[in-house]
């Protein structure tokens, strides 16, 4: 498979409750951080937060727009920082070198005001 250093995919998107909680019915993950704002609001996030699969699966589509049709091979990730309903996050990934199986992609997630990375991480993919 061959791919370019440094190309990179991005996307900004607003974080809705809609979106949380249709990501919580078709996953099965009704845990109320995410879809209960009255539960969030006595946490220390505040408001309801994103899924962590669900950044993991817009993600998923920029990582496409670089390798399409490749499969994963693995992914890594960590969540300093949450996404709360109503914010704005700017979405990348780059690819920063050549795996075992192919390109390998870093990933992250930030909010727009502030700048807080809220996902990071990479995966690697192959044909």
């Amino acid at each position: 498979m061959s791919s370019e250093l440094s190309q990179t995919a991005t996307l900004e998107r607003r974080m809705t409750q809609a979106d949380f909680d249709a990501f919580a019915t078709l996953s099965g993950d009704a845990n109320p951080i995410h879809i209960d704002a009255d539960f969030a609001a006595h946490t220390p996030f505040g408001k309801p937060v994103a899924h962590g699969a669900f950044l993991c699966s817009i993600l998923r589509g920029l990582v496409a727009e670089l390798v399409p049709g490749a499969r994963q091979v693995s992914q890594s990730v960590i969540f300093p920082n949450p996404a709360r309903t109503g914010e704005t996050l700017v979405f990348s990934a780059t690819i920063t070198r050549q795996g075992e199986h192919g390109p390998v992609i870093a990933i992250q997630a930030h909010r727009k005001n502030d700048q807080a990375v809220c996902l990071e991480g990479e995966t690697e993919m192959a044909s």
